[in-house]
């Protein structure tokens, strides 16, 4: 039999839809693939026990002639932050260990409901502080390209889950670049919606106004079908928008056979230059926007001056944001407790629990974000970054009269080895210098695998369309993978060394 963990989630639901397979034949081989490479990668906090039971009533449902969704009985792994009935949700911090939530969120709702089999929760930066997931309290997980370097973050252990073909799909958090950073240097493709696109209901919150539900796949179309299940209005969510969709998939589809390149404009920064990128990140950017010129696309340079003080603004709004959403952590509602002694006051438990639940760049962005907020500072710091983020909306507005779609390199270098920027938390920062743009504008941004950097790593290429333009982005870089494909032979994975295996 094929090796069922190798197929794309599209060829295996087609597989499932056949009766070629079954669910439960699916969800054991990657429960065994997970447990043949998962104690080396670690890309797994919480296998979920009841995957199979889940599996054999989709084999159940399908044999009875009951209308199932394109995805149904295919695997999928949920990143901590989204919360689950049936399986605990940390976030990846101390505070929250063991907790189990009362309700799904949205789309882990929409996910079982389409008839997904979730497999488990995977691991993160703790409270989606971070661009390694070193930051996890229960440890980092390893990149299957290359076990001494990280796999991103703050989502990397859905991104390591996919790329180890422990999961052919899996849903993560994009802040300002969770889900597209790891895609970046795991070789596999993060979608970010646009703001409002997807519900954030049941996503445990880091920034309101700058969070993003979105999928984690290997191929362009996976994701738009996880997207298509995903996606849609949520009365639960009050930053939901109230529109219809149109198919994703089916985007991805014509983006794939049809001329979609001829003519399309790409937007091509003039402040972000070569200079500030590894070499080998810079020429698979070139060499991309090549071949879509190449097929009859045209390359604009356009100038966006206020994206070079986006990680400023972006490292005052979150921080802020995320201080007033993580003072629900107090020890009184829910999450572990700490007594420093018999006579404890209600403030001494709470900062004694805080101080042993949460992780140092958790406690750091609190202070930073409290600071910004404080009585004196709140104009000149918080006040200043919103004004630069209405400039960086502006930039955007201004490109988008001109261009179609805009083009980068999803971050400046490729992986880097563990512990290289722990003590440089400036420098882990700076890594989200070309995406955390989309996310102060909210517009919808995606990474997909352009090649392999000059030290053998794989890096990506990101698109950003304006907001509702998903489907465009849909188009566009199932247009390009296909080119890429066909120059490298095959998914970029297929060239990685053995995945997992004796990292």
């Amino acid at each position: 039999m094929t090796d069922l963990t190798r197929l794309t989630a599209a060829a295996l639901a087609e597989k499932l839809a056949a009766g070629e397979v079954s669910s439960v034949e699916a969800t054991q081989a990657h429960l065994d693939r997970i447990d043949a490479v998962d104690g080396a990668l670690n890309a797994f906090l919480h296998v979920n026990e009841h995957a199979l039971t889940a599996a054999a009533d989709i084999d159940r449902r399908r044999a009875a002639g009951d209308a199932l969704g394109a995805l149904a009985g295919v695997p999928l792994a949920i990143k901590d932050v989204l919360v689950t009935t049936d399986m605990p949700s940390t976030s990846g911090s101390r505070i929250l260990e063991g907790y189990m939530s009362p309700f799904d969120a949205t789309v882990v709702a929409r996910a079982r409901a389409a008839g997904l089999v979730a497999i488990g929760k995977t691991n993160m930066d703790e409270f989606a502080m971070g661009s390694s997931t070193e930051h996890s309290a229960f440890g980092p997980t390893r990149n299957p390209w290359d076990p001494t370097r990280v796999p991103g973050g703050s989502g990397g252990g859905s991104a390591a889950a996919v790329a180890a073909f422990e999961a052919p799909l899996a849903l993560g958090s994009d802040t300002g670049g969770s889900i597209r950073q790891p895609a970046h240097v795991t070789g596999t493709v993060g979608m970010k919606p646009t703001y409002g696109g997807v519900s954030r209901y049941g996503s445990i919150a880091l920034a309101s106004s700058l969070d993003q539900v979105g999928p984690a796949t290997r191929t362009v179309l996976d994701a738009g079908l996880l997207h298509d299940v995903i996606g849609g209005h949520d009365a639960l969510d009050a930053t939901s928008l109230a529109e219809s969709w149109p198919s994703f998939a089916q985007a991805a589809r014509e983006g794939a056979r049809g001329d979609v390149l001829k003519g399309l404009r790409i937007g091509v920064v003039r402040e972000l230059p070569d200079s500030g990128f590894q070499p080998g990140v810079a020429a698979s950017f070139r060499e991309s926007l090549a071949a879509m010129e190449a097929q009859g696309a045209e390359i604009v340079e356009i100038s966006a001056p206020h994206f070079e003080h986006g990680v400023a603004a972006y490292y005052v709004l979150m921080p802020a944001e995320a201080s007033s959403n993580l003072a629900r952590f107090d020890s009184v509602r829910f999450g572990m407790r700490v007594t420093p002694h018999a006579a404890a006051t209600v403030e001494e438990v709470m900062s004694a629990t805080r101080a042993a639940g949460l992780g140092e760049e958790v406690k750091r962005r609190i202070i930073l974000g409290t600071y910004a907020l404080s009585a004196g500072y709140y104009d000149a710091y918080y006040g200043s970054a919103q004004r630069v983020r209405t400039l960086i909306q502006r930039d955007f507005t201004n490109a988008f009269a001109q261009v179609d779609v805009i083009a980068t390199p999803t971050a400046s270098s490729t992986a880097f080895r563990f512990g290289e920027m722990v003590d440089d938390p400036l420098a882990m920062y700076l890594n989200d210098a070309t995406t955390l743009p989309a996310n102060l504008a909210g517009v919808p941004a995606i990474s997909i695998p352009s090649g392999l950097s000059d030290d053998g790593l794989p890096v990506g290429i990101q698109f950003v369309a304006p907001a509702r333009g998903d489907a465009k982005l849909y188009a566009v870089s199932a247009a390009l993978e296909a080119l890429l494909q066909d120059k490298w032979g095959g998914a970029l994975l297929d060239r990685a060394p053995r995945l997992g295996e004796g990292a």
